[in-house]
């Protein structure tokens, strides 16, 4: 396939739910004979736990979907940590200080009561992260579900795995891939900093894209892997989740200057509406909720930056699990009101110029012709009910078991919507 034709699939972070979600994606894809045409797989957080999954996998599709539903259905990261000797050996001291604090003020000895609680407060200030290293813990985890020892060499020629996460020391995107590791930032340093990234371990990758800032120690790049060895001595990147830069991985994918850059993109995203319906009763509540807000502003950012900001050089289906499926039609139409539609989508649905220059006065033309060329109605019959569509939109973000009910919806909705999108969005992929 020529470059400027490259086909390229994101799929956004959002834990076990993303990760969940994604499998009908890449699901249905197959099934429509286009993820063997994918040119270039860019994940993020969540995201990532399936796509190096299945650039590892060796085999049909079939046993794939078997072998991601069985793992997020049974294994739990959060359990994992939790019965870890590492986490064990910090949180049985720290709990004991806790536990004196208590319980000091109500013996003789109560004047030295604030003593653990200070000692407490001190030691996770200063030692916090090494204390308990859960971003360590939570990748042998990832290694022992889903890696089993692979390292970036492994992975799949095509489609091209581009792992994205988020470097604080440049503030830029740092992505891990088959090909190379690199931070743009640094191939203008003097000398490039350059990486050797074939036996870097895919499980760090992924915790890399998917290490959740306040909650998990950000990854360090060990010196062996850069190419000059004295250069990580004053070059420390420091990786936490990718979403914090990019949540739907589209950054790569729509950079015109990226080497992973598409003409054809597909969006997956296990984003979530916003509306909040908890209380703001503590301070925990108001900072998850601000950094929701932050992360809802960098994605709508990104959507018209990257997605809508030049309609006429892409075709991009873009599908959300907070969608409804019989939105997506009328969804399109609006896109085509707006002027948010390609000439070359335009083009290959066969449209004549009238309803281009005035799709207000064709509307029901417009909207049978989709609703025939895309075969709506015969996806709209696969719809899930209202009841479980709220169930799988309700599935938190963490790493915890998903019951199988659940990722069987999931992989139901995503497969329904990423057909309805991609028919809508990408004529050129010619699908049957």
């Amino acid at each position: 396939m020529q470059d400027e034709m490259k086909i390229g699939l994101a799929l956004s972070g959002g834990g076990y739910r993303a990760a969940g979600f994604h499998i009908g994606t890449l699901k249905k894809l197959n099934e429509l004979g286009v993820l063997k045409k994918v040119d270039v797989l860019s994940t993020i957080s969540g995201g990532s736990i399936t796509g190096a999954a299945y650039c590892l996998h060796q085999g049909d599709f079939k046993s794939f979907e078997a072998k991601m539903t069985g793992a997020i259905t049974t294994k739990s990261v959060i359990g994992y940590v939790l019965r870890s000797w590492f986490f064990l050996r910090a949180a049985i001291p720290l709990g004991l200080l806790l536990l004196l604090a208590v319980i000091l003020p109500f013996t003789s000895f109560a004047s030295y009561s604030i003593l653990p609680l200070v000692l407490f407060i001190f030691l996770v200030i200063r030692y916090q992260f090494k204390l308990l290293p859960l971003s360590r813990i939570i990748e042998k985890a990832y290694d022992e579900f889903f890696y089993k020892g692979a390292t970036l060499s492994a992975l799949c020629e095509q489609p091209e795995l581009a792992i994205g996460s988020t470097n604080l020391q440049t503030q830029r995107h740092f992505t891990f891939s088959k090909r190379k590791m690199e931070d743009s930032t640094y191939a203008y340093y003097q000398p490039p900093v350059l990486f050797n990234g074939a036996d870097f371990p895919v499980a760090r990758a992924v915790i890399a894209s998917s290490c959740v800032p306040f909650a998990f120690t950000p990854i360090s790049i060990d010196e062996c892997y850069f190419r000059d060895v004295t250069q990580a001595k004053s070059i420390d990147p420091k990786l936490v989740d990718g979403g914090v830069y990019d949540n739907q991985g589209v950054h790569k994918i729509t950079q015109n200057n990226s080497s992973y850059a598409c003409h054809i993109v597909i969006v997956s995203d296990a984003g979530n509406k916003l509306p909040f319906e908890k209380l703001y009763n503590n301070t925990l509540t108001l900072l998850l909720r601000t950094v929701d807000t932050f992360m809802a502003r960098i994605k709508n950012f990104q959507m018209m930056q990257n997605i809508y900001q030049k309609p006429n050089q892409r075709e991009i289906a873009y599908q959300s699990l907070g969608w409804d499926l019989e939105n997506c039609l009328p969804g399109f139409y609006n896109d085509l009101v707006a002027g948010n539609i390609s000439a070359a989508v335009l083009t290959g649905h066969q449209f004549p110029q009238p309803w281009i220059q005035a799709p207000k006065d064709f509307k029901p033309e417009i909207l049978q012709h989709m609703e025939e060329r895309c075969q709506v109605k015969s996806i709209m019959a696969k719809a899930l009910p209202l009841e479980r569509l709220q169930k799988i939109r309700n599935i938190g973000t963490n790493l915890t078991r998903i019951k199988p009910g659940l990722v069987n919806d999931m992989i139901i909705h995503a497969e329904n919507l990423t057909e309805l999108q991609v028919r809508l969005y990408c004529p050129s992929l010619s699908i049957n």
